[in-house]
C-alpha cells in the first residue's frame, strides 16, 4: 500500500490493513498511525496464511495479527478497545490546556498534516500550529501529472487559513524512496528500479533536478504566506551547495512574484536535519537557515544504515541507539546556542517514551500527528525539566540507553 493510497481509506469501508512487506517506521506505517488506522506492516506470511472470510485482529500497537482468534482472545481485545476509547476521552479533556511543565516551561505542541483538510483535526487536538505539512501528498496518485502552481497555492492557502493565524510549516516535496511518484521526472526516472532508492534522487535532490517544478512550488508557498504565518522547510539537506542553490531558487521565485505584482511575505526558511552530514555541519547550516527541524525517522535510517521499509532489518532500527541520541542532542544544543528555533517532527516527538528525554535535551517544540498530542501533553504537564536534564545526561552517557530509558518511563 502506497502512503497516498491510504487517503482513500478516509470515509471508506476499510478499518485496518496488513502487509507482507515494509517496516514499522516506513512512511506507509507512519501515515496509517496518523490517520488512526490499525495496521501491521511487514507481517511477511500474512497473505499466505489469511484466507477470505477469516476473522482477524489487527493489533497495530504491538505489531500482531491474530487470525481466527478464540472467543476469549476476541473478548480481551474488545475490552482493550473500550479501555483505549475511555483513555482517549480522558486525554481529550486536555486539548485546550496550555502545555506547561511543572517548573513553568512552556512547550510548543504542533501537528503533522498531509492535506489541507487535516488542519481542522490539528486545531481540534489542541495543536498551536502545523510543524510539518507534507506537501508530497499533493503530488501523488495523479498518473504522473504534477500539480500546477495555482493548484498548490489553493491547497497551501486552505491550510494556512484553516489554522486561523497559527504558524504553518510547509515542507517542499519529499518524493523518493518509499514515496515514489508515478512519473518521477521528464527524464522518466524510475525509483522503483533503483538499487537503493533511499540513497537516490529524492527530496531536495529531486527538486533541484527539476528547477521549473521547484520554482512553481516555491512561488505557491510564498503566495500562501500572504494569508497567514508560513514557514518554509527544506528536506534532506546534506551539502552546502544544496543550501545555496535552494536559496537562489527562492530568491528567483520571490523576484518573479514581485515582477508579477503578487503579494507574499518574507518567510522563515528551515532545514530538515535527517542526514548525519547535516547534523555534523550544523554550525555552518545555521548561518543560512532561520530554524531547523529534526526528522528522526530518516536520521535513524541513515545513521544506522537501516532501510526503514525493509522488514528483514526492521529489528535493527533503533531510536535509542547512542549515536542517534548524540546527534539529536547535539542538534538541539547547537541550535539553542545559536538562538535558532529547533523542533522534532519525526516519530520520536509523538512517542511518550521519549518526551522527558527530549525535554532534558532542551527541546521545547514537538510536532506529531494530531492523535498523539494529548498523550504527549499529559507527559509534559507531569514533567519537571530540571529533573529531565539529569535523566537525559545519564541516558546520553549510558552504554544501553534503551534499557535505562524504559525503566525511567516505567517509573
Amino acid at each position: 500500500i502506497a502512503p497516498a493510497d491510504m487517503l482513500h481509506f478516509k470515509g471508506g469501508v476499510f478499518t485496518g490493513f496488513v502487509t507482507d512487506v515494509g517496516g514499522r517506521t516506513s512512511h506507509t506505517a507512519i501515515v496509517a498511525r496518523s490517520m488512526d488506522i490499525p495496521a501491521v506492516v511487514g507481517a511477511r506470511e500474512a497473505s499466505r496464511i489469511i484466507r477470505q472470510d477469516d476473522w482477524v485482529i489487527i493489533d497495530g500497537d504491538n505489531g500482531l495479527v491474530i487470525v481466527n482468534p478464540s472467543p476469549i482472545v476476541l473478548e480481551e481485545y474488545r475490552f482493550r478497545q473500550r479501555q483505549a476509547e475511555l483513555e482517549r476521552e480522558r486525554l481529550s479533556r486536555l486539548r485546550h490546556t496550555p502545555a506547561v511543565t511543572l517548573d513553568g516551561e512552556r512547550i510548543e505542541l504542533l501537528a503533522n498534516i498531509e492535506l489541507p483538510e487535516d488542519a481542522s483535526a490539528a486545531l481540534e487536538a489542541g495543536a498551536v500550529g502545523v510543524g510539518l505539512f507534507r506537501s508530497e501528498f499533493l503530488f501523488m496518485n495523479r498518473g504522473g501529472e504534477l500539480p500546477g502552481e495555482d493548484e498548490q497555492f489553493e491547497a497551501y492557502r486552505a491550510a494556512v487559513e484553516a489554522m486561523n493565524g497559527l504558524p504553518v510549516t510547509i515542507r517542499t516535496v519529499d518524493i523518493g524512496a518509499d514515496k515514489p511518484l508515478d512519473r518521477m521526472s521528464v527524464n522518466e526516472l524510475r525509483h522503483e528500479h533503483a538499487l537503493n532508492p533511499a540513497l537516490g534522487l529524492r527530496a531536495i535532490r529531486w527538486s533541484l533536478s527539476e528547477p521549473g517544478m521547484f520554482r512553481q512550488q516555491l512561488r505557491a508557498i510564498l503566495r500562501a504566506s500572504a494569508y497567514g504565518k508560513v514557514r518554509l522547510l527544506i528536506p534532506m539537506v546534506a551539502h552546502l551547495s544544496e543550501v545555496k542553490l535552494t536559496l537562489d531558487a527562492l530568491a528567483r521565485a520571490k523576484q518573479q512574484l514581485t515582477d508579477a505584482g503578487r503579494p507574499y511575505v518574507d518567510v522563515e526558511v528551515g532545514a530538515m536535519i535527517e542526514v548525519p552530514a547535516a547534523a555534523l555541519m550544523l554550525p555552518v547550516f545555521l548561518r543560512y537557515f532561520d530554524f531547523v527541524s529534526i526528522g528522526t525517522n530518516d536520521l535513524i535510517q541513515y545513521t544506522l544504515a537501516i532501510d526503514r521499509a525493509d522488514e528483514s532489518v526492521a529489528h535493527l532500527y533503533d531510536p535509542w541507539h547512542p549515536a542517534v541520541l548524540a546527534l539529536v542532542a547535539g542538534t538541539i544544543r547547537q541550535a539553542g546556542e545559536a538562538g535558532k528555533h529547533v523542533s522534532v517532527c519525526g516519530e520520536m516527538a509523538g512517542d511518550p517514551a521519549f518526551t522527558e528525554l527530549l525535554l532534558g535535551m532542551g527541546l521545547r517544540s514537538f510536532s506529531m500527528h494530531p492523535a498523539q498530542i494529548a498523550a504527549i501533553k499529559q507527559r509534559v504537564l507531569r514533567a519537571d525539566t530540571r529533573r529531565c536534564v539529569a535523566r537525559a545526561t545519564s541516558l546520553l552517557e549510558a552504554e544501553d540507553p534503551r534499557d535505562q530509558g524504559v525503566r525511567l518511563v516505567a517509573g
